[in-house]
């Protein structure tokens, strides 16, 4: 194994740089398509921290805003978790 590595001309590890490259730019690609897909790119992520017990911790504009996410991220969990019980039963019955 090693001879044959030895025998190669000059120059054929730029070939393995670009392949990796390439590799590691397509799995970023795919990742970041993956999240987009997967909503991990919300802004309002950060007012889920907070609920009632922090109201005189804020500004009446942003407790707004916390209220608004909270009730739109519980409804959208709501909403993922009958889409899976909707698969599962579905998987359950084709078996």
């Amino acid at each position: 194994m090693l001879e044959m590595f030895e025998n190669l001309p000059d120059g054929w590890t730029i070939y393995i740089w670009l392949i990796t490259g390439v590799l590691i730019i397509l799995a970023v690609i795919y990742w970041i398509r993956w999240a987009a897909k997967n909503e991990q790119f919300d802004e309002d992520i950060k007012y889920l921290v907070f609920d009632e017990n922090d109201k005189d911790k804020m500004s009446p504009e942003d407790f707004k805003k916390s209220q608004e996410v909270m009730k739109a991220q519980m409804k959208r969990r709501e909403e993922k978790l009958a889409e899976e019980a909707a698969i599962k039963a579905a998987r359950k019955a084709a078996k």
